[in-house]
């Protein structure tokens, strides 16, 4: 009666909690021929990930390893799958796929790049990393549905991350480009555009295909969506926006981009998409930021040929604008954005600066007014990202570029990959970091303060 009652609670799931049931890696290590077993979550089509997603990763990593269910006297354990015996039975069920269908390649794909954007898995992925690049490429090329091609282009991207391998690019960045200009489905074309981004600065591209993706993307910017079957859809052309950014802030030199670049930005700025709109902003913030680093690694006068005061009222009147047609939301979200940029144009300055002013030292704490009088400080750089305990402040616009795509391919994944992973720790080693100590009763914060690496990237 004991053991039909252990078998029960396993069967039933009862040994993890219900929340980390709801993850498509959670259900234990099926055998290959249950593809069902595999089913996907809720979350894991989610883009951006919330501070509770973030919580909830830990309640899930302890329900995966430390969980037992006891008999009734308390004496038998249950064996506790852990992730990594679920990720090897999912990436076996990805290279056997004479017993597969599509819907069970999806749910597998899910599952899988679930697994690994919780976990830092490059151990486990190389043994057979030159088989499961090609079997998820096939899902790329002849997904038998959207889902199923979306899971795969997610899946290659978090591979390329994790592995960091840069032998395939030949093979990933033609099949990404094709799907980008010739699926119906503009949810795929933003995937694909986002992949072909990570494929190049993180899987192998040189210089040149960067400069050639960059072409590309303000190609399809200019077209308003045109170039790639897409015409005026607003999620496509701000994801070839946010992914220019993306490239361009690992590029030392923007001369030869800047120009054409900045007039279709500038062009974008009358969409109707408040995203778009966003998105061209903030790369216009860049650019100039890039022009400004140029200047003083040069000490020669920037050549962009463009009016920066006209530029100025134009985003000025973005910024007063208060149309009807734009929610509540939207319209702060437009209006914070444009301000951040406009103090970056007048005052060079990075994202998220605020000017205004506060008193460098509290009177109320000693002293007396007069000595306190002249000491003001600018409340400077309000954009952080806190990990664990790091503080990192997103100083310019190079950096923020980085962080939107990680947040976006990444979501709650990123504090393990930042702590984990290489990779994603040298993308964001432009950061100043502050580590933050826990205080103890009675004690303030100890802050450590790290010079931030000076440099836009990895490719010349």
């Amino acid at each position: 009666m004991r053991d039909l009652r252990k078998k029960i609670l396993l069967e039933s799931g009862k040994t993890v909690s219900r929340k980390a049931r709801s993850r498509p890696d959670s259900l234990g290590a099926s055998p290959i021929a249950s593809p069902a077993a595999s089913r996907g979550g809720s979350r894991v089509n989610s883009r951006y990930a919330s501070e509770e997603e973030d919580l909830s990763d830990s309640e899930y990593e302890d329900s995966l390893t430390n969980s037992v269910a006891n008999s009734d006297d308390g004496n038998e354990p249950v064996h506790a799958v852990h992730w990594t015996e679920i990720l090897a039975d999912r990436v076996a069920e990805l290279l056997d796929r004479k017993r597969s269908s599509a819907q069970g390649r999806e749910k597998c794909l899910a599952a899988y790049t679930h697994i690994i954007r919780h976990h830092y898995a490059d151990e486990q992925l190389q043994p057979q990393l030159y088989e499961l690049i090609p079997a998820i490429l096939k899902s790329v090329r002849a997904g038998s549905n959207t889902d199923e091609t979306l899971s795969a282009v997610k899946a290659l991207t978090m591979t390329i991350l994790t592995t960091q391998d840069e032998s395939h690019y030949d093979s990933i960045y033609p099949s990404l480009k094709g799907l980008c200009e010739d699926s119906d489905e503009a949810s795929v074309k933003v995937e694909a555009i986002e992949a072909m981004g990570i494929v190049t600065m993180c899987g192998g591209g040189s210089g040149v295909a960067a400069e050639e993706l960059l072409d590309f993307l303000v190609e399809i910017v200019e077209s308003d969506g045109h170039s790639v079957a897409a015409g005026d859809n607003g999620p496509t052309v701000a994801a070839a926006l946010k992914t220019w950014g993306f490239v361009a802030s690992n590029l030392d030199d923007l001369h030869e981009q800047s120009d054409v670049a900045l007039e279709a930005f500038t062009e974008q700025l009358d969409s109707t998409d408040v995203d778009v709109q966003v998105a061209a902003g903030t790369n216009i913030a860049l650019i100039f930021e890039a022009a400004r680093e140029l200047e003083e690694e040069t000490e020669e006068a920037s050549d962009l040929q463009y009016d920066q005061h006209k530029l100025i009222q134009r985003m000025t009147a973005l910024v007063r604008e208060s149309s009807k047609s734009v929610s509540k939301k939207d319209r702060k979200h437009l209006h914070a954005s444009f301000n951040s940029v406009l103090t970056s144009l007048e005052h060079g300055k990075g994202p998220g600066y605020s000017t205004a002013r506060r008193m460098a030292s509290n009177p109320h704490t000693g002293g007396t007014k007069i000595n306190f009088g002249e000491e003001y400080r600018e409340y400077g750089y309000r954009e952080k990202i806190r990990i664990h305990n790091i503080s990192m402040t997103i100083d310019t616009w190079s950096l923020s570029a980085r962080v939107e795509i990680l947040r976006s391919v990444l979501g709650a994944g990123l504090a393990i990959h930042y702590m984990e992973n290489p990779l994603i720790k040298d993308i964001l080693s432009a950061a100043q970091v502050e580590y933050v100590s826990k205080p103890g009763k009675g004690e303030r914060d100890d802050e450590y303060t790290s010079s931030p690496r000076k440099n836009r990237g990895g490719k010349r």
